[in-house]
C-alpha cells in the first residue's frame, strides 16, 4: 500500500476524541485567583472576564457556570452529588452514556443508591416513548442523565423534547428530577438553547472545540451539594485552584466556535478560520453526506446504525459509525493510520476496552460490534481530504 497522495501529510478523523489545538494569543496569569495582591486580582478578573464571555454565547447567567478539568468531571460533580440528596429515589441514565456517566453509576450502585437504566433505540437515542418508560419502570426517579450527541455514533436526541416529558412527570405529583446533560460534543457543532430546554446541569469540555486539556464547564440551574469539596472555589462547587489561562482559551475557543470571532479580538487571520455555528454546521452535513453516500455504495461497509442515510437529521454531521465486512475495526483503523488517516475503534476514554457497550444497546450484532470504526470531523476538515480518505478506505478494501 501507499501512503496518501499529500505523501506524509497527516490526515486527521478523530476529532470526536480530541480536536486539534488552535494558537490563541492570550494574555498568561500566573496570580492565583484566590490571592489578594494585584497579580491575584488580575488572575481573579480574567477568571470572571472568562466566565462572563463563556456565559453570553451559551445565553445563561455566568453565576450559572463553574470551570472544572473537563466533560469527566462536570459529570461526575453532577452525579455524584446524588449522594447528598435526601430520599431514596432512582438515579437513571441512558445506555448510550459516556463512560464516565456509565461506570459513575456502577460506583454509586455499589455506594447503596438505587439506579436503572433508559433504553436507547435502534438509531442509538433516547425517545419520549423510551424516557417515559424508564420513569414508570422506575416510580421514584431523582436524577436522570441523558446525552445529546452520542459520542460513538453521533445520535441526536431531541433534549427539549425530553425536558418536558420530566417535567410532565415531576408536576404529577412525583418529586422534582434533576436532569443532566452531556453536551460535550454538542457545543459549539449543533445549536443548543440551554436557558428553554430547562435541564438542570450540563457538562462541557474544552479540547472538543480545539480548546486546551484540563478545562471544561459544568453549568447549574441552581446550586447543589457537592459530595466532595476543599478550598470553596467555584463557589464551592469545584475546589482546587482555577485554570485561568485554560478557562480564558476555553471562552476564546467557544466564541469562535459558537459566533465566529472572539470577543475584542482584531487577529483577522484566526477569525477567517470560523463562520459561525450556523455556516459551519451547514458545511459539516454537506461534506458528511458526500462521504456517507460514497460509504453506502461499497458493498463492503454497512453504516451503525444500518437506517442511517445521507442528510439525515437524526444525527450530528461530526460523527460516523461504519462497519467493513470481515475487517476487525482494529485493523482498519491501524492500516488507515499507516496510510496517514486518523481513525479510531470508539470513545478514546474506552479504547482500552473491547467491549462496545453502546452499540450493543442499539442492538448490533456482535460482528458488527467488532468491525466498526469512528470517522469523526472538525471545522477545519475539508472535501479534498474526504475524498483522500475515500480512497483510503477503498485502497483498504481491496489490500484486506
Amino acid at each position: 500500500m501507499t501512503k496518501n497522495k499529500s505523501k506524509d501529510r497527516r490526515i486527521y478523523f478523530d476529532w470526536a476524541a480530541s480536536a486539534p489545538s488552535l494558537a490563541i494569543k492570550e494574555n498568561i496569569q500566573y496570580g492565583n485567583p484566590s490571592s489578594q495582591h494585584a497579580e491575584g486580582r488580575a488572575a481573579k478578573d480574567a477568571l470572571e472576564n472568562a466566565r462572563e464571555r463563556a456565559a453570553s454565547v451559551l445565553n445563561v447567567p455566568p453565576k450559572n457556570l463553574y470551570f472544572t478539568s473537563g466533560g469527566t468531571e462536570s459529570n461526575s460533580i453532577a452525579l455524584f452529588s446524588n449522594m447528598m440528596r435526601p430520599g431514596k429515589g432512582h438515579i437513571i441514565s441512558s445506555a448510550g452514556e459516556h463512560s464516565s456517566v456509565r461506570e459513575g453509576m456502577e460506583t454509586l450502585a455499589k455506594m447503596g443508591k438505587r439506579t436503572g437504566t433508559i433504553n436507547i433505540n435502534s438509531t442509538g437515542r433516547v425517545t419520549d416513548e423510551t424516557l417515559k418508560k424508564a420513569l414508570t419502570q422506575y416510580n421514584d426517579v431523582r436524577f436522570a442523565a441523558i446525552m445529546s450527541v452520542n459520542n460513538e455514533t453521533g445520535a441526536l436526541t431531541d433534549i427539549a423534547s425530553l425536558s418536558n416529558v420530566i417535567r410532565s412527570y415531576t408536576t404529577s405529583g412525583k418529586a422534582p428530577v434533576h436532569f443532566h446533560c452531556d453536551l460535550v460534543q454538542t457545543v459549539g457543532k449543533i445549536p443548543i438553547d440551554l436557558k428553554n430546554w430547562e435541564i438542570d446541569s450540563a457538562s462541557i469540555s474544552a479540547h472538543k472545540i480545539s480548546g486546551p486539556y484540563g478545562i471544561g464547564l459544568l453549568y447549574l440551574r441552581k446550586p447543589i451539594e457537592v459530595f466532595y469539596s476543599g478550598g470553596g472555589q467555584e463557589s464551592g462547587i469545584r475546589g482546587g485552584t482555577e485554570n485561568t489561562n485554560g478557562a480564558s482559551a476555553l471562552a476564546d475557543c467557544l466564541e469562535l466556535a459558537v459566533n465566529g470571532r472572539i470577543t475584542g479580538d482584531n487577529n483577522t487571520e484566526t477569525n477567517q478560520m470560523f463562520a459561525g455555528i450556523n455556516t459551519e454546521y451547514k458545511c459539516a452535513k454537506s461534506r458528511w453526506n458526500k462521504l456517507i453516500t460514497s460509504l453506502l455504495a461499497m458493498k463492503r461497509c454497512i453504516l451503525i446504525p444500518e437506517e442511517r442515510t445521507a442528510d439525515d437529521d437524526r444525527f450530528s454531521p461530526y460523527i460516523l459509525q461504519a462497519a467493513f465486512n470481515d475487517i476487525p475495526g482494529e485493523v482498519m483503523a491501524r492500516t488507515l493510520d499507516d496510510l496517514g488517516f486518523a481513525v479510531s475503534t470508539g470513545s478514546a476514554c474506552s479504547s482500552s476496552s473491547p467491549e462496545r457497550p453502546v452499540l450493543e444497546a442499539m442492538g448490533i450484532d456482535e460482528k458488527s460490534r467488532i468491525e466498526g470504526i469512528r470517522i469523526s470531523q472538525g471545522q477545519s476538515t475539508t472535501d479534498e481530504e474526504i475524498d483522500l480518505l475515500l480512497e483510503g478506505i477503498n485502497e483498504v478494501l481491496s489490500f484486506l
